[in-house]
């Protein structure tokens, strides 16, 4: 059957610092604002004339970002499950509103104490969470490649990559910076994402603007991105300005953008037909359908930079642990010999 076009939203919204509360009941109070702020913003546009189908609110939207907090404290005081406290209110909305809501936060697991990952979610109509993606290239934070063999282990490759399928088309989801690894993209694609939400918490750089629209186009998906308004979370003395959300379709056009880091909402109309159809074209050596994957395999296979399993028998305690891996002399990624 066919799928009509719909539309998406982007929620360019204020985030308050968690890491500013003095103890997990202050943080928790200024978490909790966050999550009420995106659901009124969210219930205004299901309120209006053209409400959308699915809504993508921004990264560190609910938390902020933890700045230089060491992990285990970061974990007490502002971390939670998904589902857990975080997502609740998002999922009665969207049980209520018959939508899907992408957001993004830091998750912590019973399964993997000692760690917390930065985790982008999709709530379903139903109100279920139907992904989660933990992301895997990080600077800043405990990333699944830290515990690469114990983690892979428990899930599939599909499943650490996760693409659902849905009545709106297949859609994925990544986080903020990680645009800027185009593998990751472009698993997603093999997957079949139609779709790639992108909730963002980015200061502008010509860098991260080429990023989205490249990914968007060499991959043929479209693209939703939704940054924070105000300052990013980063920005300690709060002066790097946010926003900058955008949406792309599968050529790199920009449908609908706003330049200011005021709070707003965007929206554009997302047609999965008109793309199934583009993908199926065969104009040009960097189409889809002329991928020529066997001959870069090789290389992937002999490459290395970050050593995986860098925390495999003790979690990370604090971001300048990340140091002790960038040891050059044992990366495989530049002049590799096969």
């Amino acid at each position: 059957m066919a799928i009509l076009p719909w539309r998406a939203t982007c929620i360019q919204m204020n985030s308050d610092l968690a890491v500013v509360g003095l103890d997990r009941k202050a943080a928790w109070a200024i978490i909790e604002g966050n999550v009420a702020r995106a659901v009124k913003m969210i219930e205004a546009c299901c309120d209006g004339s053209d409400p959308a189908k699915v809504y993508v609110t921004p990264e560190f939207a609910f938390q902020g970002a933890p700045h230089t907090t060491p992990v285990a404290e970061w974990i007490e005081k502002a971390c939670c499950s998904v589902p857990g406290p975080i997502t609740e209110p998002l999922q009665a909305l969207a049980a209520k509103r018959k939508i899907y809501i992408g957001g993004n936060q830091f998750e912590t697991s019973e399964e993997w104490p000692g760690r917390y990952f930065n985790t982008c979610f999709l709530i379903a109509p139903t109100g279920e969470v139907i992904l989660r993606y933990r992301r895997i290239n990080t600077a800043m934070f405990p990333s699944p490649h830290d515990f690469m063999t114990a983690y892979t282990h428990r899930y599939t490759p599909r499943e650490t990559f996760p693409v659902v399928g849905t009545e709106l088309g297949r859609i994925g989801m990544i986080a903020c910076g990680e645009i800027l690894v185009p593998e990751v993209s472009r698993i997603m694609m093999m997957q079949g994402a139609e779709v790639i939400l992108h909730p963002t918490n980015s200061m502008k750089t010509p860098t991260d603007d080429a990023a989205k629209i490249t990914r968007a186009t060499e991959n043929k998906f479209y693209f939703v991105s939704a940054n924070v308004a105000g300052p990013i979370g980063f920005s300690v003395d709060r002066s790097e300005p946010g926003g900058r959300s955008r949406i792309l379709d599968f050529r790199g056009n920009v449908l609908a953008y706003d330049g200011s880091a005021s709070e707003s909402t965007i929206s554009a109309m997302i047609d999965i037909e008109k793309l199934r159809s583009n993908r199926l074209e065969d104009v040009g050596p960097s189409e889809i359908l002329r991928a020529r994957w066997e001959m870069y395999r090789p290389f992937f296979a002999a490459a290395t930079a970050f050593p995986p399993d860098s925390f495999l028998e003790t979690p990370m305690k604090n971001v300048g642990e990340t140091a002790a891996g960038l040891d050059l002399s044992r990366s495989r990624f530049v002049n590799i010999t096969l």
